[in-house]
C-alpha cells in the first residue's frame, strides 16, 4: 500500500510538472503569435497515410502506404522549426502505426515546438502511453464517433473506454476527446454520452461537425442541432473557441462565415510526400515542397483569399485565425468574446484577471512596456525571421 501511494504521488507530481511546463510554452506560443505574423502557428504533418480503420466518411487514409522514413520525417520537422512553427501535430492516416513515432515526437520537442498527436486510440496500451510520455508528447486527441460501433465507424466509446481509463492512469500529457455530429452519425445523443465520459475522466471535451470530402459545410438536422446546443451548455472556458465567435453556430446552421483564412501561412498541412497544402481537404494548393517553402511563401499564401473559406469546417484553421484577430484588433476581439459570453450567461461578469490584462495590453503605450516585460519573462527576444 505504501508503494502504491508513493507511485500515485509521484505520478501526480509529474503530471503537474508537465502541465506547468506546457502552460509556459503555450504562453510563449501566444506571445510569438502576437509578436510576428510571418511564421506558422500550427502545422499538421502526416508520417503515414495508412490507417487500421476504414470509417466511411473519412478521405484521409489508405490501406497500403508505407511509413515515411524516419530521416525524411526528421528533416521535415527541422524545416518546420526553421520556419518558426510553434505547434506541430502528427496526423494521418493513423500515426501510431509509424514504427519511429517516439523519435519524431522527441525531435519536435527538441526543436522547441509543442507536440500533439491525433489518433484513433486503438493501438494505445499502458506501455505505449508511457513511451509517449518519455518522448515528450504534449497533447493527444481522439475523436469518438458513437457509443457503440456500427457500419459507419468503429471509433466507439464501447471499444475505446478501456483505452481512456489507461490514459487517465498513465498519461502525463493533455488529452482531448472530440465528439462528432453531422451526416452519417446515426445517434446524435451519443455525442453527449462521449462528452460526459470524457469530463468524468478529467479530459477536455470538444465537438466537431462532419464536413464533406472538400472540407465544406454539412448543416445539422434538427435533432443534431438540439444536441449541439445542449453540448454548448457544458462549455465553461472563457476563451473556448465556441465562445470566441459564431463560427461553430453558423456551421451548425448551414450559414457562411465571413473571415480571412490564413492557411498556407499561419496553418500548414504537410502530406506524406512532403508538400505544403492549405489543409487536409484542399490538397494540391499551393503544393510546394516543404523543403523549398520560404517566409515569402508564408506571407503570400496567408494573404491570399480562399474561395472555400465561407463554408469551411476545419476548426484548427479557424483557431489560428483567432490568434491573428487578437494580434490585429485585440480590443474588438476581446469585446466580442465578452459579449458572446454574456449572451450565453446573463449573470457573467468579466474576471478580474481579464480586466487587469486589458488595462496592461489594450492601451498602446502600456502594451509596449508590459509587452517587453512579458517577452523577457518568457525568454523571447525580438527577431526577424529568415527569408529562406
Amino acid at each position: 500500500m505504501v508503494f502504491v501511494n508513493k507511485y500515485v504521488l509521484a505520478m501526480r507530481s509529474r503530471k503537474i510538472s508537465r502541465q506547468v511546463g506546457r502552460k509556459i510554452r503555450e504562453s510563449r506560443m501566444f506571445a510569438r503569435a502576437m509578436q510576428s505574423d510571418a511564421h506558422p502557428i500550427l502545422a499538421q504533418i502526416v508520417p503515414i497515410r495508412r490507417c487500421n480503420l476504414d470509417c466511411s466518411y473519412c478521405n484521409e487514409y489508405d490501406k497500403t502506404s508505407d511509413p515515411v522514413p524516419l530521416e525524411t520525417m526528421l528533416a521535415r520537422i527541422d524545416r518546420l522549426a526553421d520556419l518558426g512553427t510553434t505547434i506541430i501535430t502528427l496526423s494521418g492516416g493513423e500515426p501510431t502505426l509509424h514504427p519511429e513515432l517516439d523519435a519524431i515526437i522527441a525531435r519536435i520537442r527538441e526543436r522547441g515546438a509543442i507536440a500533439t498527436l491525433i489518433t484513433n486510440g486503438l493501438l494505445l496500451t499502458p506501455e505505449r502511453i508511457v513511451k509517449l510520455n518519455r518522448a515528450g508528447l504534449d497533447y493527444l486527441q481522439i475523436s469518438i464517433d458513437n457509443a457503440r460501433p456500427d457500419e459507419i465507424s468503429k471509433k466507439s466509446l464501447q471499444v475505446l473506454d478501456r483505452k481512456l481509463e489507461w490514459l487517465r492512469e498513465h498519461a502525463e500529457f493533455g488529452i482531448t476527446i472530440n465528439s462528432v455530429l453531422g451526416a452519417g452519425i446515426r445517434n446524435p445523443q451519443d455525442a453527449l454520452q462521449v462528452s460526459g465520459r470524457a469530463r468524468t475522466l478529467g479530459f477536455t471535451s470538444t465537438v466537431g461537425i462532419l464536413h464533406d470530402n472538400s472540407g465544406q459545410l454539412k448543416p445539422l438536422g434538427d435533432t443534431h442541432q438540439r444536441v449541439y446546443e445542449e453540448f454548448l451548455q457544458h462549455k465553461d472556458s472563457l476563451f473556448s473557441f465556441a465562445h470566441f465567435d459564431s463560427f461553430q453556430q453558423n456551421i451548425s446552421r448551414g450559414l457562411p462565415n465571413s473571415w480571412h483564412c490564413r492557411a498556407g501561412g499561419r496553418f500548414l498541412y504537410i502530406c506524406e510526400d512532403g508538400l505544403v497544402h492549405y489543409c487536409s481537404q484542399q490538397r494540391g494548393k499551393p503544393g510546394i515542397p516543404l523543403s523549398e517553402y520560404t517566409v515569402e511563401d508564408l506571407r503570400r499564401e496567408a494573404a491570399r483569399p480562399k474561395g472555400c473559406a465561407p463554408f469551411c469546417t476545419i476548426s484548427c484553421v479557424h483557431q489560428t485565425a483567432m490568434l491573428d484577430d487578437f494580434r490585429e484588433k485585440p480590443r474588438e476581439t476581446l469585446a466580442g468574446i465578452m459579449d458572446r459570453r454574456r449572451e450565453a450567461d446573463p449573470s457573467f461578469r468579466t474576471p478580474v484577471a481579464v480586466r487587469v490584462l486589458s488595462w496592461m495590453f489594450l492601451d498602446k503605450q502600456r502594451r509596449g512596456f508590459f509587452g517587453k516585460l512579458m517577452l523577457g519573462a518568457l525568454g523571447i527576444k525580438p527577431k526577424r525571421p529568415s527569408s529562406t
